[in-house]
C-alpha cells in the first residue's frame, strides 16, 4: 500500500513550518551597508569582511541541523528494524 501526499505551501509558509526565523530584515541591513559602504567608495573595501561573522555561525548551525537529522533518520531506521 502506498500513500502520496502533496503539500503546497509557499517558502515561507515552510520557513515558519520548520521553525526557522525570518532572516528578510538582517538580508536588507546588509544589503543597505554594502550600498553604503560601495557609494561611498571607501577604500580597501572587502565586502566578505562584513560578512565573515554572520557566514560562521550559519556554517555550525548548518552542521548541528544535519546532524539531527541524520540522529532523526537513524533513530528511525532503528525502530523498523526493532518493530520487524
Amino acid at each position: 500500500m502506498n500513500f502520496r501526499i502533496d503539500i503546497e505551501m509557499t517558502p515561507d509558509e515552510m520557513r515558519r513550518v520548520l521553525g526557522l526565523p525570518d532572516v528578510a530584515a538582517l538580508q536588507q541591513e546588509m544589503i543597505d551597508k554594502v550600498r553604503e559602504q560601495m557609494e561611498a567608495g571607501v577604500e580597501g573595501y572587502d565586502p566578505l569582511t562584513l560578512l565573515k561573522p554572520y557566514l560562521n555561525s550559519g556554517i555550525g548551525s548548518m552542521e548541528s541541523f544535519q546532524k539531527l537529522l541524520f540522529g532523526m533518520m537513524s533513530q528511525y531506521g532503528n525502530d523498523k528494524r526493532d518493530a520487524d
